[in-house]
């Protein structure tokens, strides 16, 4: 299994959302924001957390697995 995501689909849904703003606003580098829409960087999860903040959505909405196939693997945790 791998990390993937949505990040660059949040991106543009959200009125087209420059790399450069979102790094700006989460604290890192635009190329910290390439390298995780690219699958290159996994991030933190206090990273993942302020991105999840910035679009107003929870991190599993934005980051996901992929198995073996390349099916995605999304679960919401539930507690007791």
């Amino acid at each position: 299994m791998k990390l993937a995501n949505d990040l660059r689909n949040f991106r543009e849904k959200r009125g087209g959302i420059s790399q450069e703003a979102l790094a700006n606003a989460v604290g890192v580098s635009r190329q910290t924001i390439i390298s995780i829409e690219k699958g290159r960087f996994i991030p933190s999860a206090f990273l993942a957390l302020k991105i999840a903040k910035f679009f107003d959505t929870s991190v599993e909405d934005i980051f996901y697995l992929i198995d073996g196939q390349n099916n995605k693997i999304r679960w919401r945790v539930k507690w007791k």
